[in-house]
């Protein structure tokens, strides 16, 4: 692809984005609901076992953000997902990976706001949750049409204040299980729960296989930082500062907050539908603290979504460049936002509402699941992508970048095959099976949309 090129599809935004606000971009988009929410269920499914889950997906994850990484810095450009796609793999492929990556974001905003409706339970009980989630969808909606600069800037803040619960809750919950401090229930708290009820793989190693869909869906979000290559100023370089703090960060805070909070309590005092953040801190017995923490979490649900916004919008505006959506999509407003690719995102998004009113018991795993299928193709397609780039700089038809991916190319092929695992994995549970079936049919669906888009291009130009 031409500079030409990459200069057109970079065109009409602000590039905006400092390198703080970058990575804030990324780290709130990754750490939300899958950590915040969705881990009690997990816990209760594969016990103590869960960390090595996420110590294992964080390591296929960190595989995926350095090949992105390696490719940002050969080519930064807005929608970088699909475009690299688009270059490396195909236009079938571009075209497949652009629009799933948008579906990705929306259901992941679905189970987002989801969750938000049930943390205003907490307070509330009486608003059901699909209220409260079309509330938080109008509001967020409306945020995302201000200019980046300002979306940057409380994206920031948002993200900080859900990076400040987790470090407070591991250096509270370190403190409990120090017998010198004080603090908490003077018997139970101890390093010792991760291993003495059950063992370390208390329900069993084939549970703790089965939990890595919700670990798969808690790392979504990482890749966020290729979306705002278009918009982050100085981007070969505030991009790999992005890249390089970023597996640490989450590393940190899921495995560690994981260790923390399995050694405050039991495993088996962790369910489905309760945040297991609320629950520690409501059991270490700090005056209000539950009520602090279930805010916190609502701040980081409303924070992920909004990146997610944020991502969708953009990534259509880039499918509509290429002429691969409805040229409406790449309109930008007189703030230099994609108000087109958001209000058609946003209305989607809906589905999620109505999804609460008909089954609101069920309506997270179900989204959460088809969510998992889709960022799995997503991240496969940027590992494929840095495999045919690194052939290609090989042939020396492509400029090499000087941000490499380490042990290249087992590294990827091992992080497929993780990814594979995963997939199958799906097939042993009912959700997951639902998102295997909801995937073929999305699949299908954009097949067809890539084969009419193709045939109207060729009359157009005809």
């Amino acid at each position: 692809m031409t500079s030409n090129t990459v200069d057109e599809i970079d065109d009409g935004y602000q590039r905006g984005l400092s390198a703080r606000t970058v990575q804030m971009i990324a780290l709130g988009g990754a750490i939300g609901t899958g950590l915040f929410y969705g881990a009690g269920g997990a816990i209760e499914d594969a016990g103590p076992a869960l960390i090595l889950a996420y110590l294992v997906a964080g390591l296929a994850i960190f595989v995926v953000m350095r090949a992105l990484g390696e490719l940002l810095i050969y080519r930064p450009v807005a929608g970088s997902i699909s475009e690299y796609a688009h270059e490396f793999l195909g236009r079938y492929l571009g075209f497949t990976n652009g629009w799933t990556y948008w579906a990705v974001w929306t259901t992941t905003c679905m189970a987002e706001i989801t969750v938000a409706g049930k943390y205003v339970n907490y307070w509330f009980p009486s608003i059901p949750v699909w209220v409260t989630a079309l509330v938080v969808l109008i509001a967020l909606f409306a945020a995302n049409l201000i200019s980046v600069k300002v979306f940057g800037e409380a994206e920031f803040w948002f993200s900080m204040i859900k990076v400040a619960a987790i470090i407070a809750m591991i250096g509270i919950g370190t403190l409990v299980l120090l017998p010198i401090a004080g603090i908490g229930p003077e018997t139970g708290p101890s390093l010792t729960n991760l291993y003495n009820d059950g063992g370390f793989f208390a329900t069993g190693f084939g549970s703790a296989l089965l939990s890595l869909q919700i670990v798969v869906f808690a790392y979504v979000g990482v890749e966020l930082v290729g979306v705002t290559a278009g918009e982050a100023a100085n981007p070969k370089v505030t991009l790999r500062k992005a890249i390089n703090t970023l597996p640490f960060r989450i590393g940190l805070f899921y495995v560690g907050a994981l260790v923390v909070i399995l050694s405050v309590r039991g495993w088996r005092e962790f369910s489905d539908g309760n945040s297991p953040f609320v629950e520690v801190f409501g059991y270490i017995g700090i005056p209000g603290a539950a009520g602090i923490v279930n805010f916190i979490l609502l701040t980081a649900a409303l924070s992920s979504c909004n990146s997610g916004i944020y991502s969708t919008g953009r990534m259509l505006r880039s499918l509509s460049q290429r002429g691969e959506a409805p040229e409406k999509l790449s309109v930008m407003s007189s703030r230099q936002v994609p108000i087109g690719g958001i209000v058609l995102s946003a209305g989607v998004m809906v589905i999620g509402v109505i999804v609460n009113i008909i089954s609101p018991d069920r309506a997270f795993a179900y989204i959460t699941s088809v969510s998992t299928v889709g960022i799995i193709f997503v991240w496969s397609s940027i590992l494929i992508s840095h495999m045919v780039y690194r052939s290609r700089v090989a042939a020396g038809t492509v400029e090499a970048s000087d941000y490499r991916l380490p042990w290249a190319p087992v590294s990827t092929v091992i992080a497929l095959a993780f990814f594979a695992m995963v997939v199958v994995l799906l097939f042993f549970s009912d959700s997951g099976r639902i998102a295997v079936v909801v995937g073929a049919i999305w699949f299908a669906g954009v097949t067809v949309g890539y084969v009419i888009s193709t045939r109207r291009g060729a009359r157009t130009a005809a």
